[in-house]
């Protein structure tokens, strides 16, 4: 059967959302919680508070083993100081 093994009509398999609060990086390396998914976009939230921005979910990657280290100081820093996050 002609195309039945033609990869260019093969889907890619649907990403999977991450948990709420999994520490991504995006294409500029900002690295936010990730808040949620609407209309096929992503919402990360800054570490430290403050508006959530949308990415791409294409254009996302976990976050690295420095970034969570950072993450974690960043936001005992924030709980020391009173912030509310």
């Amino acid at each position: 059967m002609s195309g039945e093994n033609d990869t260019s009509l093969q889907q890619e398999p649907p990403r999977r959302l991450p948990v709420t609060g999994t520490l991504l990086a995006d294409a500029q390396d900002r690295v936010g919680e990730f808040r949620g998914e609407w209309g096929g976009r992503w919402f990360l939230r800054p570490v430290s508070g403050g508006t959530a921005w949308q990415v791409d979910p294409e254009d996302v990657r976990p976050a690295t083993a420095e970034q969570r280290l950072r993450f974690g100081t960043a936001r005992a820093n924030a709980r020391s100081r009173g912030d509310v996050l």
